[in-house]
């Protein structure tokens, strides 16, 4: 195992220790445990394409929105995750090591950077979808969803490129796009919250006045919430796991930290990033009724045809 000195120096001359400081027993773990997280990531990604193309009761924006964080799941799961646990059993300062520490930090970083852009446009959309209200689905139209989403695809995999040139950079600037999400994410919520609570309000007031035309209104808000509440819950997962990613990399990029203890904890806080990619389909079945209807009738199937 190396000690910080020769973990900084390995850095400084531009070569790769891969997980130098990681012991065997700890590789063991985390790579079995990757292992199986990407089995669970793509048999359960796979069942929300399914159940996304079967249900209706989604605006077609959102439903892409949610269909290009599945697809993003179900890559880090057939990708990153692999590649993941090649690079920890990578040789250190090898050919496989230099070559699996370059394709796990630019495809890491493609997916994680759609995934959290994605998220983020998601409580956009839920805000939207609050305040413009009958003129929602003319301002977000499923075209202008594409243009966003293909622009999140190309962003990350340029932002992407930048590791091979200054990983330092690359890991400062990462730190403050996740930072901007977070505080975007925030707002978006907060703002939600503060409107539904004035609504309610304003609902109130009105039925104690006797206007019977206000009595839908509850009914639209309570869908809605259920709607939020989904996405809430996404965001706080991914919150969740991507935070502990997000200060180690910060640590790493802004203070220019490289450590032995870091380095370790850093191959820690990327199996949470990735384990991302394993809770969603969950997030998904518990917070979204049709889709988790359209996951029964979909596994019903599949026990019919093995039978």
């Amino acid at each position: 195992m190396m000690n910080s000195s020769e973990v900084e120096n390995c850095l400084t001359i531009q070569k790769f220790c891969c997980l130098a400081s990681l012991m065997e027993p700890h590789r063991t773990i985390i790579s079995a445990l990757n292992v199986l997280l990407s089995i669970i990531a793509l048999l359960g990604n796979i069942l929300i394409f399914v159940a996304l193309l079967k249900i209706s009761s989604l605006h077609p924006p959102s439903k892409l929105l949610f269909g290009c964080l599945a697809s993003t799941d179900f890559c880090v799961g057939l990708i990153s995750q692999p590649l993941f646990v090649i690079f920890i059993f990578a040789p250190e300062l090898s050919k496989l090591c230099y070559y699996s520490t370059i394709l796990t930090n630019t495809i890491g970083f493609i997916f994680s950077g759609v995934s959290l852009l994605t998220v983020t446009a998601i409580s956009m959309d839920r805000l939207l979808a609050l305040i413009l209200r009958l003129r929602y689905r003319q301002v977000v139209t499923l075209r202008r969803a594409w243009v966003l989403v293909v622009f999140f695809w190309l962003f990350s995999t340029g932002f992407s490129i930048t590791m091979l040139y200054n990983r330092r950079i690359a890991e400062t600037i990462a730190s403050i796009i996740m930072l901007l999400c977070l505080v975007t994410s925030i707002f978006c919520y907060m703002k939600i919250y503060v409107t539904l609570h004035l609504h309610q309000a304003q609902v109130k007031t009105n039925t104690s006045q006797g206007k019977p035309n206000e009595t839908r209104i509850p009914v639209n808000v309570a869908r809605y919430r259920k709607t939020v509440s989904s996405a809430l819950w996404v965001q706080m997962t991914l919150l969740a796991c991507y935070l502990p990613f997000a200060v180690v990399t910060g640590l790493r990029g802004v203070l220019g930290l490289r450590t032995a203890a870091l380095h370790q904890v850093h191959a820690v806080t990327i199996t949470f990033l990735l384990l991302n990619s394993t809770l969603n389909p969950f997030l998904y079945c518990w917070k979204i009724q049709d889709v988790r209807r359209a996951v029964k009738d979909a596994i019903k199937k599949l026990n019919c045809f093995s039978g």
